[in-house]
């Protein structure tokens, strides 16, 4: 008698998965529309938009986005670069890299405040320390994948820093480069949203207008930074890299007003010595065993009361926005192909999903909430939006990569039978990889009142309970971990792990693969 064949996880099986796990978070999902005349903000949202104001663009402030953008990146592309060094080597390093890349930007400008208030010293390092985790990982991972010709002719007993040096940074320079050009993209968009919180970037004038209703005067904003972003290539390049780096210490100097060194180490000292400490800990006899009976006592209501219902109020915005990400890329990256898409509309199609992926999702979840009132739904969107429109851009240049047979079908039989299943390992594996993001970002929505970690990160930090912000905070880093490393388990098990999921991996394959006039 055969045996029964065993259960295989496949593309099917797992997209079947993720869909019934969106489902089963439907009944835990506020989707309402809270507001009496949704349509009557929209009309006015839709308004300001076709009739920005860019007069009242405040430069200095956009300027400042600029410069806190660059110099946030680059030192934390310097600090990962010392990182990827021994990362491979150190499990101690990794584990470094991967708590600090898993607290969102915004989290750590909320504690980085309580040490330096709105200045230069929060924005920096708020962008800084996620990005150096970011950073060293992928910069461990191209020197892993490095040619090791160069190597073979140095003479033996050459130091390990020489071996470098001279064999493989000459091979490296170029894709650090790229790559360091194209966080800074990412840069510009997390230093935005930390305008938001008070710094003075684009972000605080922005949620100054939107807050007010003045949405010609916010939409002029809007349209000087999709402007940043589309010319990126063009002012951001290895050959303008030293100006950039000495224009923004400059805009910095003269823009802004820094903390006193004094007071910075007296508040540091304080933040780490007693703010952050739980309150049980303090001052107490750590070999007291009432001591460790009043921690739990002190930590058990906020895991039960905040962390729990925190925690999975964030999977369920995650994962409906996982699954409309999903929908979306896959109706959406026709637009970007020359497979679907004719001469006309495809530089229009990309036109549109490079402004949907350069909206941050945290001032498109402001504006819907606005329009939607407080819910999840504007969460949803936001994520769903912003992520759909990267991951559809890029399967729109992966399907540029595929040559087609000559009998190859047009239209729908195209898309469903030909590009669509060649495509799907790819379309998995950026799914995977974006999911970590998205429940990363998802948390930080509650700062704007969805009920997810960041709603009670953001009540303890206005109440001064930093204690408990902290043990909050770690919560959420300890679940963006989870995600990532069940999402790399599954990329394994698909076997989709090794194709690329950046845009700068993306820009190598297309440039390797594509027809010339396809590049």
């Amino acid at each position: 008698m055969p045996r029964p064949s065993r259960w295989r996880l496949g593309y099917a099986n797992a997209s079947w998965a993720c869909l019934a796990a969106a489902l089963a978070c439907l009944p835990f999902a506020d989707l309402g529309v809270n507001v009496l005349q949704p349509g009557a903000e929209l009309a006015r949202l839709l308004h300001g938009v076709l009739h920005p104001d860019l007069l009242a663009v405040k430069w200095s402030s956009v300027v400042l986005t600029v410069a806190f953008a660059v110099l946030g990146v680059s030192g934390g592309a310097l600090a990962g670069f010392a990182l990827a060094l021994p990362f491979a080597r150190s499990r101690a390093v990794r584990s470094l890299c991967a708590a600090i890349r898993s607290v969102h930007e915004l989290f750590w400008a909320l504690l980085l405040m309580q040490v330096a208030g709105p200045s230069p010293t929060t924005g920096l390092l708020a962008i800084a320390i996620p990005y150096a985790g970011i950073f060293a990982k992928v910069f461990s991972e191209m020197i892993e994948e490095a040619e090791l010709a160069a190597e073979r002719v140095l003479p033996p007993g050459t130091g390990i820093v020489s071996r470098f040096a001279y064999a493989r940074l000459p091979e490296l320079a170029e894709p650090f480069g790229n790559y360091l050009l194209y966080r800074l993209e990412c840069g510009l968009r997390s230093t935005l949203v930390l305008g938001f919180i008070g710094l003075p970037t684009m972000g605080f004038e922005l949620e100054s207008y939107f807050r007010q209703g003045h949405y010609a005067e916010a939409a002029g904003f809007v349209a000087v930074f999709y402007l940043l972003i589309g010319t990126r290539r063009l002012w951001a390049r290895p050959a303008t890299l030293a100006l950039l780096l000495l224009g923004s210490v400059a805009a910095l100097a003269w823009l802004t007003e820094p903390v006193t060194g004094t007071s910075v180490w007296a508040a540091l000292a304080r933040f780490l010595g007693h703010d952050v400490v739980p309150r049980p800990l303090r001052d107490a006899e750590l070999l007291d065993g009432a001591t460790w009976a009043a921690l739990w006592a002190w930590l058990w209501p906020i895991l039960r009361s905040q962390v729990a219902p925190g925690v999975l109020n964030t999977l369920v915005v995650s994962q409906l926005a996982l699954i409309g990400m999903a929908l979306l890329a896959l109706a959406l990256f026709p637009l970007t192909s020359r497979h679907f898409a004719g001469p006309l509309g495809r530089p229009l199609g990309r036109v549109l999903l490079v402004v949907i992926r350069s909206t941050p999702e945290y001032m498109a979840a402001y504006v819907l909430l606005q329009l939607l009132g407080p819910s999840m739904l504007p969460a949803v969107i936001a994520l769903a939006l912003h992520n759909g429109g990267i991951v559809g851009f890029l399967m729109g240049r992966h399907a540029d990569t595929l040559a087609l047979r000559p009998d190859a079908p047009r239209g729908i039989d195209l898309y469903a039978y030909e590009i669509v299943p060649r495509l799907y390992g790819q379309f998995l594996a950026y799914a995977l990889y974006r999911w970590e993001i998205i429940v990363r970002e998802s948390a930080i929505f509650g700062i704007l009142g969805v009920r997810t970690l960041g709603y009670h990160v953001d009540a303890a930090i206005s109440e001064l309970r930093l204690d408990v912000a902290v043990v909050l905070i770690v919560a959420t880093g300890a679940l963006s971990m989870t995600i990532d490393a069940a999402s790399r388990t599954l990329r394994r098990r698909l076997r989709v792990d090794d194709r690329p999921v950046r845009l700068s991996a993306v820009d190598v394959l297309v440039a390797e693969t594509a027809e010339p006039a396809c590049v």
